[in-house]
């Protein structure tokens, strides 16, 4: 299974066993929960319960904030900026390297007499919306609010 179409979490898993436990009891056919639980893992087509439970928490430890395609807001070198993820990838050390494009382009440059106007912007960002590169000063060049 991949990012893009990933397994439900542990607990909506259990809360799907659980209907099913539920509904085979209205139709007169008794279960226990750890069947219901094996019964849903055959569902999504593995072994038993204790592979998908495991398949299903490396996922949601690993399900990125945003998606291809999300408009988001925040701030480039401390401006206001808008616009869509056009590209996004999962990088080994939970990083997400995006490229975002935005709506109006920025200066980056803050001083006057000088411009430099981007559009495009890639960033390798923490899972809580902050850039790892940083200015001199310490602040991420990119912030993306929640």
């Amino acid at each position: 299974m991949t990012l893009t179409n990933p397994l439900p979490s542990v607990e909506e898993l259990k809360a799907q066993a659980k209907r099913l436990r539920s509904q085979l009891a209205v139709l007169n056919t008794p279960m226990s929960h750890s069947q219901s639980l094996e019964l849903m893992a055959q569902q999504y087509g593995l072994r038993d319960w204790n592979t998908l439970r495991a398949k299903a928490s490396a996922l949601s430890n690993h399900r990125p904030p945003w998606a291809v395609g999300d408009f988001v807001r925040g701030r480039y070198l401390d401006q206001p900026c808008a616009g869509r993820i056009v590209a996004m990838s999962v990088r080994g050390d939970g990083r997400y390297q995006i490229s975002l494009h935005l709506d109006e382009a920025v200066d980056v440059i803050p001083f006057e007499g000088m411009s430099n106007w981007r559009q495009r912007i890639n960033a390798t960002m923490s899972a809580v919306g902050l850039s790892v590169g940083r200015r001199s000063d310490g602040v991420p060049h990119l912030v993306l609010e929640a």
